[in-house]
């Protein structure tokens, strides 16, 4: 039987009581599998890595080391939520690594989105490196694969390969959502008790805001881009939508405009609104959103973010346009 193909008798996990079982085989076979060595994860606070620590520590406690690396990308909040859920309610053995300033000064100037990628996943891979590095005792690497990964990519989690790591950290994986889609994974994790904001969290790339500071990053835009989408989601919610658009977000571009303020001109940039929805990411259509909301939108993010004068909507679909910018 092929390891990497989904089992015909395995049941869609779609209610409270298959999350369960799923999760009681699950433990138990992480138990036979990991006995009382250490597993080493790299913690996002996306969904599947937030759900494989949160059933990790249900089944191994202490010996699971979560890294959780902040880059300087992730949105307003989310690395306080990750140490507030992980290490303060779970009690999870939680490494936090605060390499914003490596981060963005090895992606100084520069502009091209597949090099700012590059370097992004590079960096990454040197950090959970010198961290693990650190540990003794490791035997295992936990990874968030799912098995629409697995149908991709042959397993491998593209935006945190850690699969790049130097050859003396030669691990056993432990992938226990490895054969489960997305809609299983969000399933599991509300059973195991995560906070909606984590189980349903929209898709967000590997490399966070650093595709949505189009062109090269400066600190000040990328400020830019994380206030007003903390400003978008909040007001999403607010309007009942943050459950009927599949993915919504804001993106600052590499270029500025004339405006006044206070009477004064001045030169600053704009922000992009996207909205769309789509079933399977290969086409995507737009959210029409009402002109109250946009008006809001705009008033709230020219008031609210340094910088900023011009607030536009995006009504591009896929095709021709792609969902991301970079």
């Amino acid at each position: 039987m092929n390891n990497n193909v989904r089992p015909e008798t395995m049941e869609r996990i779609t209610n409270e009581e298959l999350a369960q079982q799923f999760i009681d085989e699950q433990i138990k076979a992480i138990q036979a599998q990991v006995q009382d060595h250490k597993v080493l994860l790299a913690l996002s606070g996306g969904v599947d890595s937030s759900v494989v620590a949160a059933l990790l520590i249900k089944a191994i406690g202490q010996n699971l080391v979560c890294v959780h690396v902040n880059h300087g990308l992730l949105r307003k909040g989310e690395p306080e939520q990750v140490i507030q859920v992980f290490r303060n309610e779970m009690n999870a053995n939680l490494v936090y690594v605060d390499a914003t300033n490596r981060f963005l000064d090895q992606l100084a100037g520069v502009a091209d989105p597949e090099q700012k990628r590059k370097i992004i996943g590079k960096v990454f891979i040197d950090v959970f490196a010198e961290e693990a590095s650190k540990l003794e005792g490791v035997k295992f690497l936990a990874q968030g694969t799912i098995y629409p990964d697995i149908l991709e990519s042959d397993g491998v989690k593209s935006h945190h390969n850690v699969g790049g790591l130097p050859e003396e950290f030669d691990f056993e994986l432990v992938e226990p959502l490895k054969f489960l889609y997305k809609d299983e994974v969000r399933v599991v994790g509300k059973q195991l008790g995560l906070p909606d904001n984590m189980v349903y969290r929209q898709p967000f790339p590997g490399p966070g805001l650093g595709v949505r500071c189009i062109g090269a990053i400066t600190r000040d835009r990328l400020e830019a881009v994380r206030e007003s989408d903390a400003i978008l989601r909040e007001e999403f919610a607010n309007y009942g939508l943050e459950d009927k658009v599949w993915q919504y977000f804001t993106a600052v571009p590499d270029f500025t405009s004339t405006g006044i303020k206070d009477g004064k001109r001045t030169d600053d940039w704009m922000v992009l609104i996207r909205a769309v929805n789509t079933t399977d990411a290969i086409s995507a259509t737009i959210e029409e959103l009402p002109y109250e909301l946009l008006k809001k939108l705009y008033e709230r993010i020219t008031n609210e973010v340094k910088g900023v004068n011009r607030v536009a909507y995006d009504i591009s679909s896929k095709p021709k346009a792609t969902i991301e910018y970079e």
